[in-house]
């Protein structure tokens, strides 16, 4: 099954029992699909970038929740449900693509992208190869060619 995450905005005037009560809908919907949720954030009040406009006025903050989940692919279809609720601004579910997960993430993990096949001081050699560049001393000499071209004058 794919991870989702559900993103919720909800009006600022709602109240926290509400918004559970919500979410523990969501999450009956989840189950009945044979849906696992195996997470759910709350963002807390947040400041709008725009004031979203519905029937009981303009919008400048609302409550956001994330709720990741794993359902089938047929679930976000089952959600236009929320476009009634009134108690939501916007609603947002997105699919998280190319994610690996349960065992199939340990048989990948080959180890390749470790940082124990460098040696502790290599990084360091590298360094001090470059510091025996001699470009350093180039430049100072300009510099002394431009005070003696500004004495003759």
């Amino acid at each position: 099954m794919p991870l989702y995450d559900c993103m919720l905005l909800a009006k600022p005037t709602v109240n926290k029992q509400a918004i559970q009560n919500l979410v523990s809908r969501l999450g009956e919907r989840v189950f009945k699909c044979k849906g696992v949720i195996t997470d759910i954030k709350s963002f807390g009040t947040v400041q709008l970038g725009y004031g979203i406009k519905k029937l009981d006025g303009r919008h400048y903050q609302g409550h956001l929740m994330q709720i990741t989940m794993m359902v089938p692919p047929s679930f976000p279809g089952r959600l236009q449900y929320l476009n009634k609720e009134d108690r939501l601004l916007r609603w947002l579910i997105v699919n998280h693509r190319n994610t690996v997960y349960g065992l199939e993430a340990v048989k990948e993990d080959d180890g390749n992208d470790e940082l124990s096949v460098f040696s502790p001081g290599s990084l360091y050699r590298k360094e001090r190869e470059d510091d025996t560049d001699d470009d350093d001393d180039d430049d100072d000499d300009e510099g002394d060619d431009d005070t003696e071209k500004q004495e003759q004058y």
